[in-house]
This record gives C-alpha cells, sequence and structure tokens, in this order.
C-alpha cells in the first residue's frame, strides 16, 4: 500500500473529513490542522510511517510539523482529482499559501488597528473621536489602559447606605460582593481584569444600535469603521475576564448586527 493511500484511508477513519459519497475533504483537514486539532494529531501518531513522516522527535518528545503535513496534503498528486490534478493552480495567497488552505477569516477595516478612547454620552458625540494607534501610541495606549483608582464607593445594605472601607473578598482573596462602577467602560474593565480575569461567567452588553437616533441617553451616531474599533476594544478584553465555560450576549438590532458577529 502506498504512502499516499495509507494516509487517506487513516484519515477517512474520522467522519469529520469526509462527503456523504466517503470521500475525503482535503479542506476540512487542512482547516483542522491550522488549529492543531488533538484529535487529529493523536490520529497521525497512530500509524508509525506516518508519524515519521509529519513528527520531529526532540528530547523523547513528538512534535507536528504542521508545514510539512499541510504541504504534502496541498500537493497536486496527493488526491487524483478534478481539483488536484492541474499541474498550475491559480488562486489569491497570503504568504505563500492559498486562502482555502489558511483556515482563517480576517475582517479589515479603517482604524482597525487602533484604540478608540471615546465614551458614549451624547456630550461626547460630536467632539473628534480619539484614536490611539497600537504601533506609533503605544506608550499612550498603556497609560490609557492602566489600573485606574476607583473612588467614591458607597454599599447599599438593608439599613441604607454606608461608607465603604474594603471590599468583601473570600478565603482565596476574590470580591465578594456586587459591584456597579460608573464610567468609561474600556478604562473599568481594563482596571478591573487583573482581579477577575477568566472568572467571569456571564457578560451582557447593551452596545449602542448606531442607528443615528438622537433620542437614546448615549451616542448613537458612530461612523461604522469607528463602531467596529469601539467593539473591537470592548470585546478582546472582555473575553480575557470570561470564564472558560462562560457566555456573552449582546443586545443589537439589524443596523450593527452582521458587524458585531
Amino acid at each position: 500500500m502506498s504512502f499516499n493511500t495509507k494516509l487517506t484511508n487513516l484519515l477517512k477513519t474520522d467522519p469529520r473529513f469526509i462527503d456523504d459519497d466517503g470521500e475525503l475533504v482535503i479542506a476540512a483537514v487542512q482547516d483542522r490542522a491550522w488549529k492543531i486539532d488533538h484529535d487529529l494529531v493523536k490520529l497521525l501518531l497512530s500509524d508509525q510511517y506516518i508519524k515519521a513522516k509529519f513528527f520531529d522527535e526532540i528530547e523523547g518528545h513528538w512534535i507536528f510539523n504542521l508545514n510539512t503535513f499541510l504541504d504534502y496534503i496541498s500537493q497536486k498528486n496527493f488526491l487524483d482529482n478534478s481539483y488536484t490534478r492541474f499541474k498550475n493552480r491559480i488562486g489569491l495567497t497570503i504568504g505563500g499559501k492559498y486562502l482555502h488552505e489558511r483556515g482563517e477569516v480576517v475582517l479589515v477595516w479603517p482604524y482597525k488597528d487602533t484604540v478608540l478612547e471615546g465614551g458614549q454620552t451624547q456630550e461626547e458625540e460630536n467632539r473628534h473621536e480619539i484614536f490611539f494607534n497600537e504601533v506609533l501610541a503605544q506608550d499612550k495606549i498603556n497609560r490609557l489602559l492602566d489600573p485606574k483608582v476607583l473612588t467614591n464607593f458607597t454599599r447599599y445594605t438593608a439599613n441604607g447606605a454606608e461608607k465603604v472601607t474594603a471590599f468583601r473578598r473570600d478565603e482565596n482573596g476574590i470580591i465578594r460582593e456586587n459591584l456597579i462602577i460608573k464610567g468609561n467602560n474600556l478604562l473599568a474593565l481594563h482596571t478591573l481584569k487583573a482581579q477577575f480575569r477568566g472568572q467571569v461567567k456571564l457578560i451582557y452588553i447593551d452596545p449602542p444600535y448606531n442607528t443615528g437616533n438622537d433620542g437614546f441617553g448615549y451616542n448613537d451616531n458612530f461612523n461604522h469603521s469607528s463602531w467596529l474599533t469601539f467593539m473591537k476594544n470592548r470585546l478582546e478584553i472582555a473575553k480575557e475576564l470570561l470564564a472558560k465555560d462562560g457566555s456573552m450576549f449582546i443586545s443589537i438590532n439589524d443596523d450593527e448586527h452582521a458587524y458585531s458577529k
């Protein structure tokens, strides 16, 4: 049995990699390879010849050679079908890889690589938005997102309001009180990340619907590119707070529904 046949038969044992006719779907294999899929790696390690081809041994550990594997299954002679039998292949590439081989999609828009400080109040709506470029103004971004001092805390109990001198914490030092923080949400999220990173089970956000309507109590008239940057900055840090089994819900309408996804 040839090596190609052996590899093809092995990959076909995973139902994720075959179509309704039982034929191997290379794109599905490539996608899982790019993600270093554990089940795919285990499958390749199960055959000693395939293991020797696509893995390097370093001090007793077997390291998956992703580029070697992708190059091999992408060559025109691996599968003799209507797509790969052509000697010359034509298509868009990035870094020498055809788009279908990369297993990724990148959304690009103006100001994508910047941080938007802007708030949401109507008083701020007409000001010039403040963008900090991640390359040219990294020091300003670092200062902007450094932890901030939170002041004027009040604790509300069944007996009324009382002054806060310290947070109630558990034996591990984790805050065990409900907190309502008023201020710029970007700064607040970065201030909280050291304390709550990876611990939040549910995040619910109600961002600007961006309808252009002045009837709301916050800025609802962003340009699309500004809105995307505004959301990207805040969703990235929100994800750091989210637990592995946590969930995020976003209230949005049709104006920015697709963009928010």
